[in-house]
């Protein structure tokens, strides 16, 4: 069955679990570059570089287990990934877009960062978080209105 085939619930699922995956693997290159005491992530004029790539482990994983949580909570509970109306797909596409641009906005902000500034690509996070906002939303309606 190719992606598209799949219900939102199922997408949201599989983008959850490689999602987690991916900042997770952030997470551990981020330990190691701690362990073996890399300047350009530990310097202390990098402590801007060091914050944002942080915020990017933390909220790309935050995020990913959000979007694992969504699909685990309606599934079984008679709503199809269609369901109410679209308002399932809504959230599940909202909250995708939410855990792709957030953290690659710290991602990019700490990678491209001027000093204590974060760079160009921290712009997507208050959109990350817009679309966070909705997704919940959405997610809250479907789940008071199951039917």
């Amino acid at each position: 069955m190719s992606n598209t085939d799949m219900d939102p619930l199922m997408r949201s699922r599989s983008f959850g679990w490689w999602a987690l995956l991916c900042w997770l693997t952030l997470g551990i290159a981020l330990e190691a570059m701690h362990g073996f005491k890399v300047g350009w992530y530990l310097d202390v004029d990098n402590e801007g570089r060091k914050l944002q790539l942080t915020l990017a482990h933390t909220h790309g994983t935050l995020l990913a287990v959000v979007n694992i949580i969504f699909a685990l909570s309606f599934n079984g509970s008679g709503v199809n990934g269609s369901g109410v109306n679209g308002t399932l797909a809504k959230a599940a596409k909202f909250l995708k877009w939410a855990a792709i641009l957030m953290p690659l906005g710290f991602l990019g902000g700490g990678i491209m960062s001027m000093g204590a500034d974060p760079g160009f690509a921290i712009v997507l996070v208050p959109v990350g978080g817009l679309l966070l906002f909705a997704g919940v939303l959405f997610a809250a309606r479907a789940a008071s209105h199951p039917n």
